[in-house]
């Protein structure tokens, strides 16, 4: 096979693997709270997840096109670039998975193809206007947001059921709790599946296998969403342990509480092409939900844990991406 199909063949493999690995290791966002709560049982909660993460990968491209023209000059995102960034991603995701920590697939994503872009062309491959405006900016504020939206959820809640029958009020929450998890999963295949749906057409880019600024194709999205959805349905119970049992004791209340202002958060930053961690953003409801009923309700302890591995994760990522670079370069000269 010639080299640069080799090349693309390649990227295009890692970036639905990748998208494979953010499936099970992502799949706690969605179902992590209605799992613990026993509104579902894993299995009907796996499943759920799967057909709309699928659904959710097949609406709308924003997310991608950020991934694929607001990060990495185009000029630059060689096959060789993409694929060390890939590489990144998958390494970290699979560290932070194995450790049970709810770290970003999107933002490991990230950090693996500026670390990769960094190596290959240095400070001015990197298009700062797109990563600060649509990566890090939403990084800091979409779990504050979460929490914030949680909060006062949970609030309004609280006050206008305060007089509601226990049982009653534990049976409507139970039925809305499978709604709220359900838009957690539309809103996680929305936002999650287009970041590598907008790496590979990074790469066909860069390989000039399509145009400069050219759409997703077809057969990308629908690859895409596959993969996402397989991964779905593999699970991820170690993390799923960490967001529906460490942070707070969650009620189906709670879990639709956190779930409704989750996916809201997501939904909105997907039309604005803003590749979002639905990691940062659900834990930041649940947070927010939690704080609600009492600060010491939060075991924060966790949130330490949480926020340090966040803060590591695009650096971390963009180190083993450009040492990937280098050894992919070294492979392909």
């Amino acid at each position: 096979m010639h080299e640069v199909g080799l090349l693309i063949v390649l990227v295009v493999v890692f970036a639905l693997a990748f998208d494979y690995i953010n499936g099970f290791h992502d799949t706690a966002n969605a179902i992590a709270t209605v799992v613990s709560t026993r509104v579902l049982t894993p299995l009907q909660a796996i499943l759920m997840a799967t057909v709309l993460n699928f659904a959710g990968a097949l609406i709308a491209n924003s997310v991608a096109k950020t991934i694929a023209g607001d990060i990495v000059a185009q000029s630059f995102a060689t096959e060789q670039v993409v694929l060390a960034a890939v590489i990144g991603g998958i390494v970290w995701n699979l560290v932070t998975w194995k450790y049970g920590v709810p770290s970003s697939s999107s933002h490991a994503l990230i950090g693996g193809l500026c670390g990769a872009a960094l190596a290959h062309g240095g400070f001015q491959v990197i298009q700062w206007k797109g990563l600060i405006f649509k990566v890090l900016i939403p990084l800091v504020t979409s779990p504050i947001v979460g929490f914030i939206i949680g909060f006062v959820i949970m609030a309004l809640i609280a006050k206008f059921f305060s007089n509601a029958h226990p049982v009653r009020a534990g049976t409507v929450f139970r039925r809305l709790q499978i709604l709220s998890s359900a838009a957690m999963a539309f809103a996680h295949g929305q936002n999650d599946a287009q970041k590598s749906m907008g790496i590979i057409t990074l790469a066909l880019i860069g390989g000039h296998f399509l145009p400069v600024k050219a759409d997703v194709p077809l057969w990308v999205k629908i690859a895409c969403a596959i993969a996402m959805a397989l991964g779905t349905s593999a699970g991820g119970w170690r993390i799923i342990r960490t967001m529906g049992h460490k942070i707070i004791r969650l009620e189906p209340v709670n879990g639709f509480a956190a779930e409704t202002s989750g996916a809201a958060v997501i939904l909105t930053a997907s039309h604005f092409g803003m590749p979002l961690s639905t990691t940062h953003v659900i834990a930041g409801s649940i947070f927010g939900v939690g704080a609600s009923k009492r600060i010491s309700a939060v075991r924060w302890q966790v949130a330490h844990t949480m926020v340090a591995a966040w803060i590591i994760t695009i650096p971390a990522a963009a180190t083993v991406g450009a040492l990937a670079y280098g050894l992919v370069r070294l492979m392909f000269r």
